[in-house]
């Protein structure tokens, strides 16, 4: 079976800072894949590599057997890409931000409009849909973007933090939303800090750390016996059991 993303050596530095080092990763068809990591690790640096946004020094990334970087448009098409970092045209509404999204991909506008107001409805946003995008709280910023990933109707959804600002009823839906989205024959690859979130959610896990992949699998042959976050602490260290100087203590 083809692989929904695979990641064939990829590498990238930064001056002298080595950030992703040779790393391989091969994501099946229909999972819901977790990349999990401590901060600086390489996540965001190897999500953007594999969605296009910033060419490797080295290695390939390939989407449903279509290389990114040979066949770019080709492949964007397939990918539905939430990017940490990246600044949206925030001075568009919502509901504009949808549609151009959409239009930028060749979809004819009667049935991009069709899909903003799903869209909109689906992430509880209609009531802002005409609200600039540069009002919206940090937790609406990242509905707005994932609709945006969503227009196209994406094969594979790359997310990088997407749950970060977002309250917990919203995160509850943004999780019901992509499980439905998996569940019918899509691909999904999020990043997070959450280990607890990443869990319950994934059904494929990869920890990575210092610029490699540590370990990949299935959540319960990656964790083992243990919670996903001890595995996590094994393979990673620097956990400090210290309640801190007598001083923070003294009250």
């Amino acid at each position: 079976m083809t692989a929904g993303l695979e990641l064939r050596g990829l590498t990238k530095r930064f001056g002298a800072k080595l950030a992703v080092d040779a790393l391989s990763l091969e994501v099946p068809v229909g999972s819901f894949y977790g990349i999990v990591g401590p901060n600086g690790a390489g996540k965001t640096t190897t999500l953007s590599m594999a969605t296009g946004l910033l060419r490797p020094d080295a290695g390939t990334a390939v989407v449903d057997g279509v290389d990114v970087w040979a066949r770019p448009l080709e492949a964007k098409r397939m990918i539905g890409t939430l990017a940490d970092g990246v600044d949206l045209f925030d001075r568009l509404t919502g509901e504009q931000l949808i549609l151009y999204t959409g239009m930028l991909f060749g979809m004819p506008r009667p049935v991009v409009i069709d899909r903003a107001g799903d869209l909109l409805a689906l992430f509880d946003l209609e009531g802002a849909a005409g609200t600039v995008v540069a009002d919206y709280s940090a937790g609406m910023t990242k509905k707005i973007a994932l609709a945006c990933a969503l227009i196209h109707s994406p094969r594979v959804l790359v997310l990088d933090e997407p749950f970060e600002s977002v309250d917990p009823v919203s995160a509850a839906n943004i999780r019901d939303i992509l499980a439905g989205f998996v569940r019918a024959g899509g691909t999904v690859v999020v990043s997070s800090h959450s280990m607890d979130l990443v869990q319950r959610m994934c059904d494929h896990v990869a920890i990575v750390a210092a610029a490699r992949v540590l370990v990949a699998g299935t959540v319960e042959e990656v964790r083992g016996e243990q919670t996903l976050e001890d595995r996590f602490l094994d393979l990673v260290g620097g956990r400090r059991h210290e309640e801190g100087p007598e001083w923070l203590r003294s009250f």
